[in-house]
């Protein structure tokens, strides 16, 4: 009986998991049968569910309107800029939050937490006058320079850091003389790599997909990142869907790919740091 049990309740729990990947793949499939067919199939009653043969065509009609490669060029420049910069800034930061004993730390650290529930809208005005007054609009800059650290990044590293770094492997690296940025590179960022795998993950694709921020501070189409370009093939009276989401298809496909390589270091990180709280 107990066996019978056991096995139907794996039985329903396979089948609400298989329900909810279905729920999460229906958009994406979506989005490659409007990228495949034309506007006017999409307006089709009953509507096309399957894949069509246009997505060539679409694509041509995306490379047309938009300097694609020069923009995919963009965004793939700022988001490893970004991630590159927030994994180093963030693991120091948060392992010195973990490891090390400073006037001030506790005060500093709730501080940082407090940034974390401002609305990141509440700061768009006085971000962009700040960047005004550089004169770093219409460049990368006001895309990188704030960017480069965050609060969630540091709080991560720092949880995880208290458990994953031993305070004897701190003194044992005094010992032999090491000193503070010694000790993060020797100790920290091995003990760190899948804290550090599951940030860079979510940092690149956040920044990949940042669009409001972008289409504030860049004035010129030649600074364009992607998504900030795909938004200039919605025309103003009429939008050809299906090269709208053959864009989109471009765009999101490096994330997809990106993903589906290293799904299972993904995973294997996002477990690993959960054992850590």
């Amino acid at each position: 009986m107990t066996d019978y049990g056991t096995r139907t309740q794996r039985i329903i729990t396979h089948i609400i998991l298989l329900l909810f990947l279905l729920i999460s793949v229906i958009p994406f499939y979506w989005m490659i049968v409007m990228a495949t067919n034309t506007t006017n199939d999409i307006y089709h009653v009953p509507p096309i569910l399957f894949i069509g043969n246009q997505l060539w065509a679409n694509f041509s009609k995306v490379l047309q309107n938009i300097d694609f490669l020069r923009n995919f060029g963009n965004t793939l420049l700022v988001s490893t800029i970004i991630t590159v910069l927030v994994l180093f800034f963030c693991s120091l930061a948060g392992f010195t939050f973990a490891k090390f004993e400073f006037p001030g730390r506790n005060i500093l650290f709730v501080i940082l937490l407090g940034t974390m529930i401002i609305p990141t809208a509440s700061s768009l005005v006085a971000s962009f006058v700040i960047m005004a007054d550089f004169h770093w609009i219409g460049t990368f800059l006001p895309l990188i320079v704030p960017g480069m650290v965050t609060a969630f990044g540091i709080f991560w590293i720092r949880q995880y850091s208290i458990s994953a770094i031993h305070s004897d492997l701190i003194d044992a690296g005094r010992l032999d003389g090491c000193g503070h940025l010694r000790l993060y590179w020797s100790v920290a960022l091995p003990a760190l790599r899948p804290a550090l795998g599951f940030l860079g993950a979510i940092t690149f694709i956040n920044a990949w997909n940042d669009f409001l921020w972008p289409l504030i501070v860049l004035n010129d189409a030649k600074t364009y990142t992607l998504q900030v370009a795909l938004a200039q093939l919605n025309g103003v009276y009429n939008t050809d869907y299906s090269m709208v989401m053959a864009g989109t298809l471009m765009a999101t496909l490096p994330l997809i790919i990106i993903f589906f390589f290293g799904a299972r270091q993904f995973i294997a990180n996002i477990s690993a740091g959960a054992l850590k709280f």
